[in-house]
């Protein structure tokens, strides 16, 4: 009875070192880690030990026998990505990390450092530098609350995903470890202040906002970003009041990845259902009058250029309570992917497409090769212009372009464009505007890109790579930057000048959460 990785990996790898016969990949030594959607189980490798299922911090991992029906698609998922089987060793190699061992003084003064965000890979940052000896954490954020996109990012009907905050919490309980909530730095604390108070800054501020849509009438009201749908739904301070309007029958989102289908879902999923949830109660009063009965997902390219997952497709295809349908001009061809993870999505859409149509029920179409041209409207919304597109290769790259005398108006009240997240920048730190990343060389903040290092600044995350990635991929990255920053504390590089006065670093007290943490809330400077 071998075990299967379901839907709700975040790819975080603990599974991977829990597991003693090394059945469990890819690990994060192998060169398709980075980019795998999932892990998988070998299934004629598994002793069905159950060790990975008490190590997976999202409860992802199930025997083959209790998977639901809708999950059995994961058995096959597992099956055909360990064949044909790779020489491996017999235990998964754990990435080695450097020790401290920099004198900190006769007093033994800890190595103090600081961390700008509080999302995932801050949060993982944490854990690797609380695992040394004589370290102290402190974690900011300008919100009052922490976790970034696992609090606020990840749909309320995932509960298993929104798990892993079970984890932070057991870091947060760490002797070492403080917040600073509701601290916002270049307003409430300078860049140059943070880096005197520590002997390094890690920034871990992640990518907020979202790529912009670049066609006319995205300033039209009902025009927004997925992005900010999803805050709304999650409860973010920022968006909580946000107007969405859900007045008209149909609504369009512009990209396909998995927030498209994250929204999607939402839009369409029957308030009763959400109501067990911890959406936010604002947006599920809204949801409660929603007129949508049809939400459209557009993408440029085919199928086989998807930009969703496999697993999220799953879980979508698998609601009895929506009519999923898709619209695939060229027609959808499994045979003709190599790849197996692709192969098996083709399938999946080959099968919604054959389905009858579930009348009644609220309607998502997946709709390919469409190209958005502009947002129509004159005082708010009205509707999107499309136009068909065709698939070209360059350089191997599949393109689309425009498929000339195809253009109609598809009538909606709200548009949404869900074309992948983007950095911000910090006041103060060094920030690339094309790749919308802090620039860095081995994790070390440069001061331009292809500059100079910019003495005890680190990066992490998205806000260092890019937002490529699942949860869990940011504890590979994490240790790749805590690695960075403690040979340059070896190397004696590091160290803190001291608190000038006037800083306003609040005092390093604070009140006791329920994890044992302190979380302590600044009064923010006018």
């Amino acid at each position: 009875m071998p075990h299967v990785v379901t839907q709700a990996c975040c790819a975080d790898a603990s599974c991977v070192h829990a597991c003693p016969v090394n059945c469990i990949h890819p690990t994060p030594d192998e060169p398709d880690f980075a980019t795998a959607e999932m892990l998988y189980i070998d299934p004629d490798v598994c002793v069905d030990c159950g060790a990975c299922v008490g190590a997976c911090p999202v409860g992802a991992i199930v025997p083959d026998d209790r998977l639901a029906p809708g999950e059995q698609v994961f058995l096959d998922l597992n099956a055909v990505l360990s064949t044909p089987s790779r020489p491996y060793p017999p235990q998964a190699p754990v990435p080695p990390i450097r020790r401290l061992v920099r004198d900190r003084g006769p007093a033994g003064e800890p190595l103090r450092v600081a961390i700008v965000g509080a999302g995932p890979a801050a949060l993982y940052t944490a854990d690797e530098l609380l695992r040394q000896p004589g370290v102290e954490v402190t974690v900011f954020d300008r919100l009052p609350v922490p976790h970034g996109l696992a609090r606020h990012g990840v749909a309320p009907d995932h509960p298993r995903t929104r798990s892993v905050t079970d984890l932070f919490a057991l870091i947060e309980a760490q002797a070492g470890f403080t917040y600073r909530l509701g601290v916002e730095i270049g307003r409430d604390v300078t860049v140059d202040e943070l880096a005197a108070a520590h002997d390094a800054v890690v920034y871990a501020t992640g990518a907020s906002t979202d790529r912009p849509l670049e066609i006319p009438g995205t300033g039209l009201p009902g025009s927004m970003s997925a992005t900010e749908v999803v805050s709304w739904y999650n409860g973010h301070p920022d968006h909580v009041e946000a107007r969405v309007p859900l007045d008209h029958e149909r609504a369009v989102i512009v990209g396909n990845g998995n927030v498209a289908l994250d929204v999607a879902r939402i839009l369409a999923t029957p308030a009763e259902s959400l109501a067990a949830t911890d959406i936010s109660p604002v947006a599920l009063k809204a949801l409660r009058d929603s007129r949508i009965r049809e939400i459209v997902v557009l993408g440029r390219r085919g199928p086989a250029q998807a930009a969703f997952t496999l697993p999220e497709l799953v879980g979508l295809a698998s609601r009895d309570d929506i009519d999923l349908r898709v619209d695939a001009p060229d027609g959808i061809d499994p045979g003709a992917e190599s790849d197996p993870q692709r192969s098996l999505m083709l399938d999946c859409l080959a099968e919604v497409a054959a389905r009858a149509p579930r009348t009644g029920s609220p309607r998502i179409v997946l709709r390919f090769q469409t190209a958005p041209v502009e947002v129509v409207g004159t005082e708010r919304v009205e509707g999107l212009r499309i136009a068909g597109t065709e698939l070209t290769s360059l350089d191997g790259d599949v393109r689309a372009i425009p498929r000339p005398g195809t253009e109609e108006v598809l009538s909606a009240g709200l548009v949404l464009r869900s074309v992948g997240y983007r950095g911000v920048p910090v006041p103060g730190v060094p920030f690339d505007p094309v790749t919308g990343t802090i620039p860095h060389r081995d994790s070390r903040v440069l001061d331009h890109p292809g500059g100079s290092e910019v003495p005890g600044a680190y990066v992490v995350g998205w806000i260092k790579r890019g937002p490529r990635g699942f949860i869990g991929s940011n504890k590979t990255c994490a240790r790749e930057t805590v690695d960075a920053l403690l040979a340059d504390a070896n190397a004696g590089l590091l160290g803190r000048s001291g608190v000038p006065e006037g800083t306003g670093l609040p005092d390093r007290s604070g009140q006791p959460d329920r994890a044992g943490s302190r979380w302590s809330l600044v009064p923010q400077r006018r």
